[in-house]
């Protein structure tokens, strides 16, 4: 249920005491025994908040001697970039961990601006480093500290092993156990030093921004005169827009410079919090409002793994619709330079107008479960020309077919739409208007169901056997999906299929419900009917 202030200007009443939230991460310690208080690692990393004592220094210093100590038994032995976001943790936490890594001799690369670092340049920097290894001596990696789109009060801690990506459960199962066994210690094994000074440093920015002629058309952009509005929403990506307009030269301004670590500015999201959503219409209705000031104006969250795209007619793109235009453009003829083997990724809660539109194109599609670690070894072989995620993360190869980021770019995504609208003369609305009136309309929505933590444990390892139906809003089902179909992997939960809809429950990891994605291609009202449905069967199949 929509809050009716979404959308409006932040009051003071709606910000986070920051000097609270700072001495909470000093001052609580966190019960190791308490599972709301261990290190946890979901898809994006350990999240938490130090008020209520689950992103706290105890967490950091014992995760980062973790990662120390996982990536000794791994043999890196390379430099390790660290990065961090605006979040008011972010700048504490990032010092405890260097406080760690310099005190287990790693070779630590801090920004050298001691400014803020997006999660793709810390990709960027990792994999320009490794230069395509994954094996071998003197091997980087990376941490970046922020919890993306989270609401002021958030930190986050997530850990990028060589490949650049995000760390797989077979290293983040390793590392928290390892952090919750040092906590449940004292911390007796963590080593610290005091002075942080011995860090080195690395131009993330300068490196990012120099290279992305390789892997974007910026002439173009230049050349056709593109006016861009880019909000880094006060995220990571603040300088980054502002040298991206002058190295490259583009008609660009940056919408909204302002970092406040209560993100005052923000317009609140659906649920009235402050949140960093840049898919979000309430969280970006600032921008929305200023869309006929530009031809293409963007959006990125704090950490600048995600993005959003405003065209003056239509507003703020669905993401899912600017995932099938921009791989439509990629694959319909905008990388020449890519091989014709390359591959087509999404999650399996994307929209289905991708499949269609693959199919069109004739271009094979990977189905994967959710998260975008999924995507890493098809983009660092350039088996996987895009990879992209519904909750508006994307990532694609170099113009000549080699990889660019394992992680998701928010930047990157942002300034395609510009390139597109300067190679073809139509915003990438427009284009999303021609797929509709070529592949159908489809209804798309995501909705949450309330089940406690042994129901979701169930639905986790659910089989297509206990499901019952065979039928869905008055269509044969054709698939009942447990594993993906593109890599055979567990999706954690069901995916059901027909001919024109289809639904998708996953268990929510940090609350007591779970999440129903569902599509239709024969409008908003058989949508809601096959929801409905989506709750009885699962329902059914949960006992």
């Amino acid at each position: 249920m929509v809050d009716p202030r979404a959308g409006t200007p932040a009051t003071d009443a709606d910000l986070v005491d920051v000097s609270a939230l700072l001495a909470a991460y000093h001052d609580r310690v966190p019960d190791p025994e308490d599972v709301d208080q261990q290190v946890a690692f979901g898809t994006s990393g350990h999240r938490g908040t130090s008020l209520k004592t689950s992103f706290n220094e105890h967490h950091i210093l014992a995760t980062t001697q973790a990662i120390c100590d996982y990536r000794r038994e791994q043999g890196y032995d390379g430099p390790l970039f660290i990065g961090r976001d605006t979040h008011a943790l972010s700048e504490p936490a990032w010092v405890s961990a260097l406080e760690v890594l310099l005190a287990n001799d790693v070779q630590v690369l801090v920004d050298s601006r001691d400014g803020y670092t997006p999660t793709p340049a810390v990709s960027h920097a990792i994999l320009r480093a490794n230069g395509g290894r994954t094996t071998g001596s003197g091997l980087a990696d990376g941490i970046v500290v922020t919890p993306s789109h989270n609401p002021p009060s958030d930190g986050g801690f997530k850990y990028n092993p060589p490949h650049g990506g995000p760390a797989d459960s077979d290293a983040t199962s390793v590392i928290a156990a390892r952090a919750n066994e040092l906590m449940r210690g004292g911390l007796a094994d963590v080593r610290r030093v005091a002075d942080v000074g011995g860090a080195g440093r690395y131009d993330f920015m300068g490196s990012y921004v120099d290279d992305l002629t390789d892997v974007l058309d910026l002439d173009a952009i230049r050349d056709a005169g593109v006016r861009i509005g880019a909000d880094p929403l006060g995220g990571a990506s603040v300088d980054y827009w502002g040298a991206i307009s002058e190295r490259h030269g583009l008609d660009l301004t940056v919408v909204n410079p302002t970092v406040d670590p209560t993100w005052r500015f923000m317009t609140l999201d659906w649920d009235a919090k402050i949140r960093m959503d840049c898919s979000s219409p309430y969280a970006m209705a600032s921008l929305i409002a200023r869309k006929d000031d530009y031809d293409v104006a963007t959006g990125n969250d704090a950490d600048a793994d995600r993005h959003g795209i405003v065209t003056p007619d239509a507003g703020l793109m669905n993401p899912n619709h600017y995932l099938a235009v921009a791989i439509g453009y990629l694959f319909g003829g905008g990388r020449p330079g890519w091989p014709d083997s390359a591959r087509i990724g999404k999650t399996l809660v994307s929209s289905s107008m991708i499949d269609r539109v693959a199919a069109g194109l004739g271009k094979p599609l990977v189905e994967v479960p959710v998260g975008f670690k999924w995507f890493v070894p098809g983009l660092i072989d350039g088996s996987f020309g895009f990879g992209g995620e519904e909750s508006a993360g994307a990532s694609f190869l170099r113009r000549d077919g080699s990889v660019w980021t394992t992680d998701k770019d928010g930047i990157l995504l942002c300034l395609l739409a510009s390139e597109i609208l300067a190679r073809t003369g139509k915003s990438p609305s427009a284009h999303y208007a021609d797929l509709v009136a070529e592949h159908g309309d489809p209804a798309y929505a995501r909705v949450d169901a309330p089940a406690d933590r042994a129901q979701k444990a169930k639905l986790a390892a659910l089989s297509p056997d206990d499901v019952a139906a065979t039928s869905l809003a008055g269509e044969p089902i054709t698939a009942r999906l447990t594993e993906a179909p593109g890599n055979g992997a567990k999706i954690g939960g069901l995916k059901v299929t027909t001919e024109s809809a289809w639904f998708a429950a996953r268990p929510s990891g940090t609350e007591d419900v779970y999440k129903i994605y569902a599509e239709s291609f024969q409008g908003p009202d058989h949508l809601a009917q096959v929801q409905a449905e989506a709750r009885e069967v699962v329902s059914a199949a949960l006992g």
